[in-house]
């Protein structure tokens, strides 16, 4: 049965800790095709981080824009860009920065070997740093993330039949892993273009018949 949880801040979703200084070492995958609101909720992760030191972000695709990371509360001052677009070269950029850097949010190529992965997660865990990390395939192989969180489904709010000011942007997600023990549950976040993304619903599932990764 499903029971439902009360309203949180974003970081603490369904009774799950999503604070990066909670689980240093840890590396977070975020699942789901584009325009789900991933990018926004990684951004957010780094928020608090950046106010005590430089985090990074390693853009793929080539579209992010640094006033994004400013209005996700990413201290302007201590967010580092990296476009790295070629796979050959990708795990030593994501390497280099993990080394100097306690947060990293990285989007992922598709065609990375799946040992890269393995080796880059040992590394998040060696440097007691955070490794998140946001495959442009929506996929990461089983084990590489402490707790995996993947993006269901997007529901826009305030426009009509085509018609109307967008107001609100609702994510429904999923999340799973060894840092929720085991478990699967499904929450939603609402983001209404302001820093905070709040969870106004969540709830809890039953154990996970998936691998947890």
């Amino acid at each position: 049965m499903l029971e439902a949880a009360t309203a949180r801040t974003a970081m603490h979703p369904g009774g799950f800790d999503l604070d990066l200084r909670a689980e240093p070492g840890r590396t977070i995958g975020l699942l789901g095709a584009s325009g789900g609101g991933l990018t926004r909720l990684g951004l957010s992760l780094l928020a608090e981080p950046s106010q005590r030191a430089p985090v990074a972000v390693v853009d793929v695709r080539g579209w992010l824009s640094p006033l994004a990371a400013f209005e996700a509360g990413i201290d302007p001052e201590r967010l580092v860009i990296v476009r790295s677009a070629e796979r050959q070269q990708w795990p030593q950029v994501v390497a280099a920065l993990l080394e100097g850097l306690q947060a990293v949010y990285a989007e992922v190529p598709v065609g990375v070997p799946e040992a890269h992965l393995r080796r880059l997660s040992a590394l998040a865990r060696a440097r007691r740093g955070t490794l998140l990390l946001r495959p442009l395939d929506s996929r990461l192989p089983s084990g590489v993330s402490h707790l995996t969180l993947q993006s269901e489904r997007v529901v826009w709010e305030g426009a009509e039949s085509g018609h109307g000011r967008l107001l609100r942007r609702h994510l429904h997600m999923r999340v799973w892993g060894k840092g929720i023990g085991g478990t699967e549950r499904l929450f939603e976040v609402e983001d209404d273009g302001e820093n905070a993304m709040r969870v106004v619903a969540g709830v809890v599932a039953s154990p996970a018949g998936r691998a947890a990764g």
